[in-house]
Parts: structure tokens; sequence; C-alpha cells
């Protein structure tokens, strides 16, 4: 099996017209505040105005302000998840898997130190386990991936989630400020290189 197993491949509940049409003029009116404000500004509230819609609309939709974050992260992630699913090897289909493995996490490094702040942003104190969803995208994908590759007697469950932590949001929390200020080139770099090291290294026959 050469293409990953995604939740958003499956049916999705079907949503009314006017709630398609209000989630995305939600979502594009907070890109333009973060644009325009900057992250700290962008309100539940600020955003229902700017939006014209009311309150417990957006309320309704996101339930928190870290949950307009999420859905954002969301929306840029379904283009990420189409390479995956039909794009060029090594990181799409076509690739050897520790080759694909290796490509996965060093552009799923880049997305998210490119969305570094609305990672960060996304991150609700509230939920117990931030990054570890069942339906979590990465973790499928690396357990995939890792099902073909000959590893031995290894626990192929618990390796995905360990690598599924090393590469996810905890990411964006262990960097600091410094590491990624400026979108500093070398910074990307060695996380991407990192990864590929730690890959090879648990991967060695």
């Amino acid at each position: 099996m050469d293409r990953p197993v995604l939740p958003l491949l499956g049916a999705p509940r079907a949503e009314r017209a006017d709630a398609v049409r209000n989630r995305r003029q939600l979502l594009t009116t907070a890109r333009e505040l973060l644009a325009e404000q900057g992250i700290d500004k962008l309100t539940m509230d600020g955003l229902a105005e700017r939006a014209g819609l009311g309150k417990g609309t957006v309320y309704r939709r996101f339930g928190t302000r870290a949950g307009i974050f999420q859905a954002l992260i969301e929306d840029d992630d379904s283009a990420f998840q189409e390479q995956l699913l039909s794009g060029p090897p090594p990181l799409g289909p076509g690739a050897p898997p520790l080759e694909r493995l290796i490509a996965y996490g060093r552009a799923r490094a880049g997305f998210l130190i490119e969305h570094r702040e609305i990672v960060r942003a996304a991150i609700d104190g509230r939920q117990p386990v931030p990054a570890g969803t069942e339906g979590n995208l990465s973790r499928m994908h690396i357990r995939m991936l890792l099902g073909q590759i000959p590893l031995g007697a290894a626990d192929l469950d618990v390796l995905a989630v360990q690598l599924t932590a090393a590469l996810e949001a905890p990411l964006m929390l262990y960097m600091s400020s410094a590491d990624l200020a400026g979108n500093n080139p070398h910074a990307q770099e060695r996380t991407e290189d990192g990864w590929e090291d730690l890959v090879r290294r648990i991967c060695r026959p």
C-alpha cells in the first residue's frame, strides 16, 4: 500500500451551504486580521465584528480562540496532505518507504516552522495532550511507512507515536524564538537534517 490512509479522505459530514460560507468567510477574515494586527490581537469578538457575523456563530464554529488557529492550520494542511496522496516522490507515492519517511519529516518540519506562530496559538492548554488526538495524520502516515520497512520486532505503534512527538507541535515548543527569529534558514535546515539522522538511525539494519 503506497498511499497514506488519511481521515480527510473519508466521507465528510455534509455541512449546510450557509455553514460552509460562514466558515470560509471567517477563515478569510482571520487571515486578514493576522496580516494587519498580528496573532496577539486576534480575538473571537474581533473576528465576529470584522466578519459581520454574530458572536454565537464564531463561538459555535471554533469553540475557543485556539480553535480559530486550529481551523487555519487544518485549512492549510489540506494542500500538504494532497502532496502525500498524489504529489511527486519521495514525498508522494512511488519512492521506497525509508525515503518517503525522511522526505515527510523534512517537509513537515518546514511546514510547521513556516506556520510556527499559528501552531503555537492553536495549542489549547485545557487539552491534556494537545497533539495526541486519535486522528493524528502524522502518526498514521508515519505508522504506515514504518510498516513497510523491515524493523524486526520493533513495536511500530509506539515507535510511530515517538516519532510523531519528535516532529509535530512539540517541536515548536522546544525551539526558542531566537532559533527561529527572522526565518532563520539554518534552523529549518538543522531540524530537517536532525529528522533524517534520527530516522536513519532507527531504521538502520
